[in-house]
């Protein structure tokens, strides 16, 4: 039976999808419509990006790379906005700013947490209808080489020549240990969206998944974690040391790493979906604007589908969770070392959106933790996600393709398995060789 899930937590302001190439426009609909008249804009500041302080000090930003405002609004300016909206045809989306969290490992389920779609739909059809050849049935005794993770020896990251060099990546999570040792030497911008926090990461959550995504090639001590060990690093802080945060956080570091040229968004957070909740519209803009920049959004797609009682997974699995379930996120489910579905591993159950694209490694994955800690082995799909990243960031270097090419490549080269698309989508992502 499938665990029942709590409504969306909300933060009583506003997400509001502006026309693409002509935001203006769309900020006169609702300043006009709603009274507002202090609007800020991320164009307007330094490297086109807002702090986690002028965040909180507007009542409406808007991002201009996005094309995407949130703002503060009562009950009857929303009405005011909605009818504007139909009269004057501008076809705003309106919906409501979420509450996110960072989707932490399977043991802390406690936590509330159409050029691409016609292929992915047929490979969805031949993998379901495929017989799995011997090559496929790898096991945990097959990834026994200590020199690097089960995880990276799995995606073939061991055996692929590329490093990601020349490629940016984003992860947006709970902020970095800049202090930690096989950071050292390393490219890193960093930008904290969470007032009154550093970058400094407190949590842990950040630090594993850029661990993953760009780890170095030779850690100080074995086993290898790291994928993308040459890329450029773009840690972005759009959840608190707690591992919370909001949409209107995710929306600046989304944009940040756009207007720096980040190739690669990993986003390793979100909130619960129920049965039949479409994804949002906002999102999916957002995830079509961001393919048509060159960037490719990379995101987890929750944990909720683990009975805690028995350990089992729910049949069917809860929904892939938000944001991931707009179809224009590249949605990640996790695989354990058998290459099997993970227990707390979301599926593809909603009809309208919320489809799983691929799976990663996501059970025991090791990689670094704050110090003292300095490296730590946690499971959810938050840690399926980065491998995912990471070996994007080899194809972008590996092919000079980025955006909707660089997510058809992914697709393309995954490793089938014996296992329902609903559960892992095209398969096991694969480096490129």
């Amino acid at each position: 039976m499938t665990n029942s899930m709590a409504s969306p937590e909300t933060t009583g302001r506003y997400l509001i999808l502006l026309p693409e190439g002509n935001i203006d426009s769309g900020i006169r609909a609702f300043t006009d419509s709603t009274g507002i008249s202090a609007v800020a804009r991320s164009a307007d500041f330094a490297g086109r990006t807002f702090t986690a302080e002028q965040l909180e000090s507007t009542g409406a930003s808007v991002f201009d790379t996005l094309g995407v405002a949130v703002v503060a609004l009562d009950p009857d300016q929303v009405q005011s906005l909605g009818a504007a909206t139909v009269a004057g045809g501008m076809g705003l989306a309106i919906e409501p700013e979420r509450v996110v969290y960072a989707i932490a490992t399977s043991l802390n389920t406690s936590l509330t947490f159409d050029y691409l779609k016609g292929y992915r739909d047929a490979i969805d059809n031949l993998v379901d209808r495929a017989a799995p050849s011997e090559s496929q049935l790898d096991t945990a005794a097959a990834f026994a080489n200590g020199s690097a993770t089960w995880g990276l020896q799995a995606t073939k990251v061991v055996n692929s020549p590329y490093s990601g060099l020349g490629i940016k990546v984003a992860v947006l999570d709970t902020g970095l240990d800049l202090t930690h040792p096989d950071f050292a030497g390393r490219r890193i911008t960093s930008q904290s969206f969470i007032s009154g926090e550093a970058v400094q990461d407190q949590n842990g959550h950040g630090t594993h998944c850029i661990g993953t995504a760009c780890g170095p090639r030779n850690p100080s001590a074995l086993p290898r974690y790291g994928i993308a060990y040459n890329a450029e690093i773009f840690a972005g802080k759009v959840l608190s040391n707690r591992g919370s945060g909001s949409d209107g956080g995710i929306l600046a570091g989304i944009d940040w790493a756009i207007t720096n040229g980040c190739q690669v968004i990993s986003m390793s957070l979100g909130a619960p979906t129920r049965p039949g909740d479409t994804y949002s519209r906002v999102y999916e803009q957002i995830g079509q604007r961001a393919l048509r920049q060159g960037t490719l959004i990379v995101a987890a797609a929750g944990n909720e589908s683990m009975d805690r009682s028995t350990g089992k997974r729910f049949s069917p699995p809860n929904p892939v969770g938000y944001p991931a379930n707009a179809p224009s996120l590249m949605a990640v489910a996790a695989l354990d070392s058998q290459l099997q579905i993970a227990a707390f591993s979301n599926g593809s159950i909603n009809p309208n959106g919320g489809q799983v694209d691929i799976a990663g490694p996501g059970v025991d994955v090791y990689s670094t933790w704050p110090m003292s800690t300095r490296y730590r082995s946690i499971s959810g799909t938050s840690m399926a996600t980065p491998h995912v990243a990471g070996i994007a960031a080899l194809y972008a270097e590996a092919t000079k393709l980025s955006g909707y090419a660089l997510w058809g490549y992914l697709l393309r080269d995954a490793q089938r398995l014996p296992l329902p698309s609903v559960d892992v989508g095209v398969g096991l992502v694969q480096a490129p060789l």
